[in-house]
């Protein structure tokens, strides 16, 4: 398990990670999203020892990360921009990493990299970005470590390749109880292999929760009321956004849906109807509430 306690990050006068105290349980996969520059890469350099925290601790199994080498041989780390050595190729760099990892799945390797149509004795720097990023996935499923830190580790990748990695993943999960860490942009990637997500905002983490629980706990309901009947007289609800369209009414709300449909049910609307919110809506809606609303963006 890795667990963080007011883990705090500063640049200067920028204070990119802010006291966040976060739990990632064995076996799950936990989802970073967050606004630009929120500190997901910050936060991802933390937990694998590559920063230093200015406050707080990182620790798995409660042992720290910063300075420990055996902690750190149960991680590896798929950064955003992708680093090898100058003029190395697949196969040399599956060398360096099978001394650092002693669970190295060298057969695993070249059979992968057979599977994914990927020369080991070409330059890594001739190279498109997409197959970059698949030598790195391929280096971090096979290093066999407890914990694969992904940072934007499908952007690049074509939807049959997504995919595939999503399936190694899961395979791994299975097989050795693997627990990836991925941070994302694109929440639509997490949203089908996720089961925690913890959401970042300027440094700080507004919520860390069971995916199921969220989607749970949050519904949209599109409406028609009564003549007289405003959304706002619901005060029962604990609404948070209203948007009209003509008559129809679509409300974005905290809540259970069996009391949600309770409230609403007694105004006796015209229709009423409960429709499940994505990954990326939830998104929206929670930073929306914290100030970082898109129509104040664009105004």
């Amino acid at each position: 398990m890795i667990e963080t306690k007011g883990l705090t990050k500063k640049f200067g006068d920028i204070v990119a990670v802010d006291h966040v105290d976060a739990t990632i349980k064995d076996g799950s996969v936990f989802g970073l999203i967050g606004t630009n520059g929120a500190g997901k890469s910050t936060f991802l350099r933390m937990l694998c020892g590559i920063l230093k925290p200015d406050e707080g601790t990182v620790a798995i199994d409660g042992r720290g990360v910063y300075e420990d080498v055996e902690v750190k041989s149960r991680f590896f780390y798929i950064s955003d921009d992708q680093y090898f050595f100058s003029n190395a190729t697949p196969e040399e760099m599956m060398d360096f990493y099978r001394k650092v990892y002693p669970k190295f799945d060298v057969k695993r390797f070249h059979h992968l990299m057979k599977s994914f149509d990927l020369n080991e004795r070409r330059k890594i720097n001739t190279f498109s970005k997409g197959m970059k990023k698949q030598v790195s996935v391929i280096c971090g499923v096979c290093a066999g470590t407890d914990y694969l830190f992904c940072d934007e580790t499908f952007d690049g990748l074509d939807p049959v390749m997504r995919q595939t990695v999503k399936s190694i993943f899961v395979g791994d999960m299975e097989e050795r109880n693997m627990t990836p860490i991925i941070a994302s942009h694109n929440l639509r990637e997490l949203e089908d292999i996720c089961d925690h997500v913890g959401l970042l905002h300027k440094g700080g983490i507004l919520l860390s929760r069971e995916l199921e629980d969220m989607k749970l706990n949050i519904h949209k309901i599109q409406c028609v009321l009564l003549p007289g009947t405003e959304p706002e007289d619901m005060k029962e609800l604990d609404i948070m956004k209203i948007e009209r369209r003509g008559s129809l009414c679509t409300l974005t709300v905290r809540g259970s849906r069996e009391d949600i449909e309770t409230v609403v049910g007694n105004y006796q609307p015209v229709f009423a109807e409960i429709i499940p919110l994505s990954l990326e809506e939830i998104f929206i809606s929670e930073t929306e509430v914290v100030g970082y609303d898109i129509k104040k963006l664009v105004l």
